[in-house]
């Protein structure tokens, strides 16, 4: 016979273990299959991960009680530093503000999109999956005036790119991406003040389905490093991966920073709900730049017509 102990020794069992789990699954990077989309949650697992531990010492279950606390400080010290502030490093050069949005086959609205560029005085805009009929109504709407430099490759349906600049662009073209076909567009930008600015319209492949899965790592692991003893770069775009997946976390080890995690907004949700469904909002959208570049601030924008929110970063870049 099962007492009423053993009852309750098991409930908090079945509660803790999934949390520890999760915990050692991100701690890990061990994301495979269906596992790639899940820990794209990861925020909201955290949140939750108090639970169980409140359950076990609620009811005197010594073991459980420890197990949930370990896992609950390790999902939380994975995630609540995006909440905080850093305000390294120190540098003196010129102000950029950079936009990136995915225009979901183009269908975002053009004006609202100009409305941003102009109200917040951006310098370089990164757009995904940009279409001829997407570029023709922007400039249409002004952006040839306050962005007239540009490396733009349009393309009907997912796959286009493009990259805006105030400044004059040196070294431009675009990059396909072996995953999804999805393309690349990138330049080198000449801020006055400040060295030459390698900036990348990034979108790696989407891990909407398990057999997808390895075209979303090959896409991840071709995006290009840091150059910490080189020039200055940025990749600014949809990822379709959030700081919780460990190839994105690689990429940014080479030498970037994530810039709503250095400005203590890495918790803003960028995607979703899609098509309907009730998907939790995640951070897919990101600005990655180098480490020798401050943050400023970072902010999102609802842009109607896209399930993607414009990330917009202001960045102080190093003296020129």
């Amino acid at each position: 016979m099962i007492t009423r102990g053993r009852i309750a020794t098991i409930a908090c069992w079945l509660a803790v273990v999934p949390v520890a789990a999760w915990a050692a699954l991100r701690l890990a990077g061990l994301e495979r299959g269906p596992l790639v989309q899940a820990v794209a949650f990861t925020p909201y697992v955290a949140a939750a991960a108090l639970a169980p531990v409140v359950l076990a010492l609620a009811l005197r279950r010594r073991a459980p009680a420890v197990v949930a606390a370990l896992a609950a400080l390790a999902l939380v010290a994975a995630v609540a530093p995006r909440a905080v502030r850093d305000d390294r490093p120190e540098v003196a050069g010129p102000v950029l503000r950079l936009l990136t949005a995915n225009l979901l086959k183009g269908r975002a609205d053009p004006a609202r999109l100009v409305e941003l560029v102009r109200a917040h005085r951006v310098d370089v805009l990164t757009v995904q999956e940009f279409t001829p009929e997407a570029a023709a109504e922007l400039d249409r709407l002004g952006l040839a005036t306050l962005l007239p430099y540009r490396a733009l490759n349009p393309e009907v349906g997912t796959t286009g790119s493009g990259l805006y600049a105030r400044h004059p662009l040196s070294g431009t073209g675009w990059r396909r991406n072996e995953g999804f076909s999805f393309t690349q567009a990138y330049a080198t930008v000449a801020v006055p003040g400040a060295p030459p600015l390698r900036v990348e319209s990034a979108h790696p492949a989407a891990p909407y389905a398990v057999d997808v899965v390895p075209d979303w790592w090959t896409d991840l692991r071709a995006q290009p490093p840091a150059t910490p003893r080189g020039g200055l770069s940025i990749l600014a775009g949809d990822f379709n991966a959030t700081l919780d997946h460990a190839p994105l976390r690689d990429l940014i080890d080479t030498g970037y920073v994530d810039a709503a995690d250095a400005a203590g907004a890495g918790l803003s949700g960028t995607w979703g709900p899609y098509d309907g469904d009730r998907i939790p909002p995640v951070t897919i959208d990101h600005v990655l730049v180098d480490r020798r570049i401050a943050v400023r601030a970072v902010s999102v924008h609802a842009v109607p017509g896209s399930d993607h929110r414009a990330v917009l970063a202001e960045l102080r870049l190093p003296a020129g």
